[in-house]
């Protein structure tokens, strides 16, 4: 006589799964086994987990690979791209583990790793901050059908102090002219752009057309970025100068849907192969996108703009409802962004940059 076959598996293209009704649970899920023995043995040991979980109260065992895919799968932030690439990097050191042995001891060899590779250590924290947010989510928010959270209690995930952390740069016309000359024209835009508004690297990537509001009483136009693409989580209003318009008419009609693209496609960020190439060329091997945002307001504050003008014009969190404005107070905002306008004729405003001791002031 022939094998008698459990109740509960089905072959499918060669693989068993599970389909079976366990203490009043449907159990649906593919064994990952061929061998009929074998998805014997997986079955078994799923319905004494069910037991265990009914009857004790006993947690089943889930390993950090489920979590950080459950956790990909069901994030709505906008930042989930950068989350996957971290749990790329963080899979060969902690993905095989059983959540309860994810904490900083077993951790000390991705940090590590990533310092031999040469992160900055608020590089390697972003990773132990989606670490965090995992672990926090399986211990508050995550159950399973019996109630109980994935694990009982998160371990502490301690940051790394960033003691290594690179200062502000803030760049110089003739800074700005040399590195801008080495950049390709889709990147010499959106700086242009970015260095202009203050944007932040995704707001300028990912900026869309539907975003633009036409101000036909001020022969302009302005954009709103929702809140889900803005760090602070607040609507941004972008304000144009005279040179962030003139881009943005430079790119009408280039694609229908995203304003900055490269071989008709948004850019994940500015932060790329060109940009460390140009940056090379230029001699200004510590600029990063992020320090033109940094240009923007040094620049505004050169030029004597308000506080509060400069909060609105940079997208900053302020008690202000920034999206919401007369006519008057929109205009005053674009009289102070195109304050900071460079022009050959004149080099004003007059910034002046102090570098490091031992590193010359340079003016401008």
């Amino acid at each position: 006589m022939g094998r008698k076959k459990v109740a509960g598996l089905i072959n499918r293209k060669g693989i068993w799964h599970i389909d079976k009704v366990v203490r009043g649970r449907r159990i649906c899920e593919s064994t990952g086994e061929s061998d009929i023995e074998k998805a014997e043995g997986y079955l078994a040991r799923r319905i004494e987990q069910i037991r265990q979980a009914t009857v004790y109260g006993v947690r089943p065992k889930r390993n950090w690979r489920l979590a950080a895919t459950k956790h990909l799968n069901e994030a709505t932030k906008a930042s989930i791209k950068r989350d996957a690439e971290l749990l790329k990097v963080l899979d060969p050191f902690i993905g095989h583990l059983p959540l309860e042995a994810v904490h900083m001891g077993t951790l000390q060899a991705y940090i590590e790793d990533r310092k031999k590779a040469g992160w900055k250590k608020r590089t390697i924290n972003y990773g132990l901050q989606v670490v965090r947010r995992i672990l926090n989510l399986a211990a508050g928010e995550w159950m399973d059908d019996q109630g109980l959270t994935w694990i009982e209690h998160a371990p502490k995930i301690k940051l790394l102090q960033e003691d290594d952390k690179q200062e502000p740069y803030p760049i110089s016309w003739e800074e700005q002219l040399r590195l801008f000359n080495q950049l390709p024209p889709y990147l010499v835009k959106m700086a242009l752009f970015k260095v202009n508004t203050g944007c932040r690297d995704q707001e300028v990537c990912k900026l869309r057309w539907e975003w633009e509001v036409p101000v036909p009483e001020l022969d302009t136009s302005v954009f709103i970025i929702p809140r889900n693409i803005v760090k602070n989580k607040k609507d941004r209003l972008v304000v144009l100068n005279k040179i962030a318009s003139a881009v943005i008419n430079e790119m009408r009609g280039v694609h229908p849907e995203y304003v900055f693209t490269y071989k008709g496609k948004p850019l994940s960020r500015m932060y790329n192969r060109a940009w460390r190439k140009a940056r090379l060329i230029a001699n200004l091997p510590q600029v990063r996108v992020h320090d033109l945002k940094h240009t923007s307001g040094r620049r505004l504050r050169a030029a004597g703009v308000s506080f509060e003008d400069r909060q609105d014009l940079l997208g900053h969190v302020s008690g202000r409802i920034t999206t919401h404005y007369s006519q008057a107070e929109l205009e005053k905002l674009i009289d102070a962004a195109n304050m900071v306008c460079g022009d050959e004729s004149r080099k004003s405003p007059a910034l002046v940059i102090l570098r490091k001791r031992n590193i010359p002031v340079v003016v401008s």
